[in-house]
C-alpha cells in the first residue's frame, strides 16, 4: 500500500496501464480505501486530527479506484463513498480522495464521480449532491454538475453541488464497474 508521507516505494519508471473503478468487493480494498482517506484528509489536508470516519461510513457504499498489474487489481489509489440522504430519492457523495502520485493518471477522480452517480442512479436516485472543496468545482462543472450554494465545512470553503443525472446512466453492476486507461506520456 502507498503512503502519502512515504512515496519512496514507487518505481519512477513504472506506471499502471489501466485502473479498475468499482464498488469495494473485498476487505483489503476497504482497508486500503480507509487508509487512503486518512492519508489525504488527515495527513495531507489536515482536516481531521486522527481519522475521518463518521456515522455515514456505517451505511455508505464504498467505491475504489485500483491500479492494475497484468489486469489484476493491485492497490487502491482512489476512493469515494455514496449514501442515501434524508429525503426519498436523495443521494450524496463524499470523501473523494485520490493518492497524489495518481492524480494526473487515468482521470481517476472523474471516473470515481461518474461511477458514484451512475451507481446511485441505478439504486433509485432522483437527486445526487456533494459538498465539494472549492478548488474541485471546475472538475465537477465539466462533468455536468451545477453549484447550488457556498459554505464553510471543517473551516474550508465548499460548494454544495448537484449532479445532472442525465449525464450518468445507471450502473447496475457495481463490482465490474469501469476501466480507465492511464494517460499516455509523450
Amino acid at each position: 500500500m502507498l503512503c502519502i508521507d512515504d512515496l519512496s516505494g514507487l518505481d519512477p519508471h513504472y506506471a499502471p496501464v489501466e485502473y479498475l473503478v468499482r464498488e469495494a468487493a473485498q476487505q483489503w480494498e476497504r482497508d486500503e480505501a480507509m487508509a487512503l482517506r486518512r492519508a489525504v484528509f488527515c495527513i495531507e489536508q489536515g482536516i481531521f486530527a486522527r481519522d475521518d470516519r463518521d456515522a455515514i461510513d456505517g451505511h455508505a457504499r464504498l467505491l475504489v479506484a485500483m491500479s492494475c498489474n497484468g489486469g489484476m487489481p493491485e492497490q487502491v489509489v482512489g476512493t469515494v463513498r455514496i449514501h442515501r440522504g434524508e429525503a426519498p430519492g436523495e443521494w450524496w457523495g463524499s470523501r473523494l480522495a485520490v493518492h497524489p502520485a495518481f492524480r494526473s493518471q487515468g482521470h481517476l477522480g472523474a471516473t470515481l464521480i461518474r461511477l458514484a452517480v451512475s451507481r446511485a442512479n441505478a439504486l433509485g436516485c432522483d437527486a445526487f449532491f456533494a459538498q465539494v472543496q472549492m478548488q474541485n468545482v471546475p472538475l465537477f462543472q465539466k462533468l455536468g454538475w451545477k453549484m447550488l450554494d457556498e459554505s464553510a465545512i471543517h473551516g474550508r470553503p465548499h460548494a454544495r453541488m448537484q449532479a445532472g443525472l442525465a449525464f450518468y446512466p445507471p450502473c447496475h453492476d457495481p463490482v465490474s464497474g469501469f476501466v480507465t486507461r492511464a494517460k499516455v506520456l509523450s
